[in-house]
């Protein structure tokens, strides 16, 4: 059956494509979702007046790809990860995780266009990324996975030491304000001595 995209389906094609697809997979998906209407002559028509709106549409996204093929390219991401005493990743970094990343630094990038040698990185190191944009469009990513712990900890562990300095002397003057319960039971209670 032959339908014509209203909008961009995965795998399928764009909007303002025609393609052929099954009966059933166009009955229940692509028609109810008004993401396609069957070829007709009407329907080449509604095509025609759309084409400058879609032409535009589809410009505007290749000037974001080659936008955000330059912002990826320029970047030098860093992956914090926990790692274990023998320098292995407590879990991995995949496409998802790089995907989260690039959304932080403002590029949204769906992580089924982010192929990686291997699926899931388990290693401190550097590495490289092909992130699959719009049309042809291909950027390389250089990222590297780092110790969480090697930059934060020595600030970390001296944040504690003050917040525990400060309980003490905190503590302190509660007890020298104050006697516990405690203390006033064994004040009150007769010593004994074993045997007697």
């Amino acid at each position: 059956m032959k339908v014509i995209l209203f909008e961009d389906v995965p795998g399928w094609g764009e909007e303002g494509d025609i393609i052929e697809v099954k009966r059933g997979y166009a009955r229940n998906y692509l028609l109810p979702r008004g993401l396609a209407v069957i070829c007709t002559k009407a329907s080449l028509a509604v095509l025609k007046e759309r084409q400058k709106a879609i032409e535009k549409r589809k410009a505007e996204k290749r000037e974001l790809s080659r936008s955000n093929k330059e912002k990826i390219e320029a970047m030098d991401l860093q992956i914090k990860v926990s790692v274990g005493e023998n320098g292995k990743l407590y879990g991995s970094v995949g496409n998802a995780v790089l995907a989260d990343e690039l959304l932080k630094a403002g590029i949204n990038i769906e992580r089924k266009r982010i192929e990686l040698a291997d699926h899931a990185l388990k290693a401190l190191g550097q590495y490289t990324a092909k992130v699959r944009l719009y049309e042809d469009e291909v950027a390389v990513l250089k990222f590297s996975i780092v110790d969480a712990k090697g930059s934060e900890e020595k600030p970390a562990a001296a944040a504690e030491t003050t917040d525990v300095a400060e309980a003490d002397e905190a503590g302190a003057e509660t007890a020298e304000e104050q006697p516990t319960a405690a203390t006033e039971d064994i004040a009150e209670e007769p010593i004994v001595k074993d045997g007697e």
